[in-house]
């Protein structure tokens, strides 16, 4: 199940990187979306291996639209959740605005309509 979601960058972490039990060097990083919903909500996203270049172009303030999987594990009974991004867009300028009102000329006013009435027949 893929999900995506639109909001600023709030934050972004420094690197961790380690060496699992097997001997298998890992690296992850996360960074933080401020969403702009009606009740805005902090999300932070964990990017793994190769994907942690994916926010290397990204900056404080930025929208961005990310894609990702929610992951669940347990450990010693208790269940822990990753929200793992695995593609970041980001929205064109006529994606994130609105089109703004279209500019007018003195030409767009129509003429004004003589005293007597002109030919309108009332």
């Amino acid at each position: 199940m893929a999900l995506s979601v639109k909001g600023r960058v709030f934050q972004i972490l420094k690197a961790e990187t380690g060496v699992s039990k097997g001997g298998k060097e890992w690296s992850k990083r996360e960074f933080v979306i401020d969403t702009e919903e009606q009740f805005p909500r902090k999300v932070c996203f964990t990017l793994f291996g190769d994907k942690t270049s994916l926010i290397n172009n990204l900056a404080v303030g930025e929208m961005v639209d990310v894609s990702f999987n929610i992951e669940s594990r347990e450990y010693n009974g208790k269940w822990f959740h990753n929200i793992n991004a695995w593609k970041i867009d980001k929205p064109t300028e006529n994606q994130s605005s609105p089109a703004g009102a279209p500019e007018y000329s003195i030409d767009d006013i129509p003429p004004e309509a003589d005293e007597n009435g002109g030919d309108l027949p009332f």
